[in-house]
Formats: C-alpha cells, structure tokens, sequence
C-alpha cells in the first residue's frame, strides 16, 4: 500500500487521539468512586436487612405485649368477680369459700407470672426498639455518604465525558483527511494490537513494540519509496517514517 508521508504522519495524531480516547475510557470506568459507590451500597442493603429484621421482630413483640396484657387483664377481671363473690356473702358454704380462697390465692400467682412476662416482653420490645433506632441512624448516614459518592463519580464522569466529546471532535477531522484505505488497515490493525496500528520509527526502535529493527529491516525501510506503507516486522504496526527515524 501506497500513501503520501503527510497522510501517514496524520496516523500518528489520529493514534494519540485513540489512545487518549481509550485512557478515558479506563478512566471512566476504573474511577475510585465506583468501588466506593459498591461498597456502599452492599452496606446499604445490609443495613436495609437488619432494619426489617428489627422492625419485625418489635412488630412481633409488640403483638406479643398485647397478648400478655390481655392475658394480665383477663385473670384480673375474673379475680374481681371471685373477690366480689367472696365480699357480698353470697358463698355461705365452708367448703366453697375455701375453694373461692384457693382460686383467688391460685389467681394472684398466675397474675404475677403474668405480669412478670408482660414486663419481659417489654424489655425486649424496647430493645429492639432501640435497636431499629439505631440502624435506622446507621442507614441515613450511609444513605448520604452513597449519595456524596454519587455525586463525586457524577463529577468526575462529567469531566471525562466532556474531555472525551473534545477529543472524538478531532479524530473525526484528522480521521475525515486520512485515505479510507490507509484508514482501514489503521483501524484492523489497531483492533489487532491492543489498541496501537500505527507507531513511529524513532532512532530505528519501533515506538509500538520498542523493538529495534535489526539491519536487514532498517535496510529494507530505508530503501522502501516515501510513499510506501511500512509495516514493523515485530507487530505488523505501521511504521510511520520521521525525521527522527535514524535512518
């Protein structure tokens, strides 16, 4: 292939504007806030977890109280009755009031137990109260540092979007002036070598696999007409001749 040394020399400024292009894009996807943006949000969604789990449990707790209580409430009510009996005279027989004395007496014991229980649960529901609260607090201060995080990746990504609008701007200009066939072997060749199709010769070393070339292939470079495309024999880049290719 055949092509005016200004069209090749315009490979190398198309080249640094890829490689520009693709330092951005690293860039971009690689930024630090990425990695903190996840480790936030794993904690996030873990903080989430235990505050249902908390929530639930002083539901449940809650449900429980209730239920003691009524339970409180009950033994109460019927100790009432048993005690009013006993007071208006209407149980005459010994052996009744004793048994109406043996259910009251039965009555308290299971009143205190009950009472005990009620305040257990208690107990525990202002734990776990305290502990949603807690996590709750937790999750709103993990819930601005994500959002801060958020807002710096933001940031940056914007910088990055902007600088890599510029650049994509000028490759089409330097790109739209460049032989679509010089273009095309550019382009195969740098999907090729990772990201690099075309590289100086400078002082007879390739600048894309920083090789130098042995005689033979300095030889055959330098004796190659102006025009002609080069290729490296190390990468099979496109050797672009400058004055500072020591030939």
């Amino acid at each position: 292939m055949n092509a005016d040394p200004a069209d090749q020399l315009r490979l190398l400024d198309l080249q640094a504007l890829d490689s520009k292009l693709d330092q951005l894009a690293h860039r971009r996807k690689n930024l630090p806030e990425h990695a903190e943006i996840e480790r936030l949000t794993s904690s996030l969604n873990q903080q989430r977890t235990l505050l249902v789990a908390a929530r639930t449990e002083e539901s449940d707790l809650e449900r429980e109280q209730k239920k003691a209580e009524q339970s409180v409430d009950q033994v109460r009510q019927r100790a009432a009755r048993d005690q009013q009996r006993l007071d208006s005279g209407a149980v005459s027989s010994p052996r009744d009031l004793d048994n109406l004395q043996k259910e009251l007496a039965s009555l308290a014991n299971r009143q205190s137990d009950l009472e005990d229980a009620v305040l257990e649960v208690m107990e525990r529901r202002e734990s776990a109260q305290a502990r949603a609260a807690e996590l709750e607090q937790e999750q709103r201060g993990a819930q601005a540092a994500l959002e801060t995080a958020e807002g710096k990746r933001d940031e940056a990504t914007a910088g990055i979007d902007g600088d890599q609008s510029t650049t994509a701007k000028e490759r089409e200009v330097i790109a739209a002036a460049i032989p679509e066939n010089l273009l095309a072997l550019y382009s195969k060749l740098r999907a090729q070598n990772a990201g690099v199709g075309a590289a100086r010769l400078y002082q007879r070393r390739c600048d894309g696999c920083r090789i130098e070339l042995g005689v033979t292939d300095l030889n055959a470079v330098r004796s190659a007409p102006k025009d002609a495309v080069v290729r490296c024999e190390n990468c099979a880049r496109i050797l672009v001749r400058t004055p500072e290719s020591g030939l």
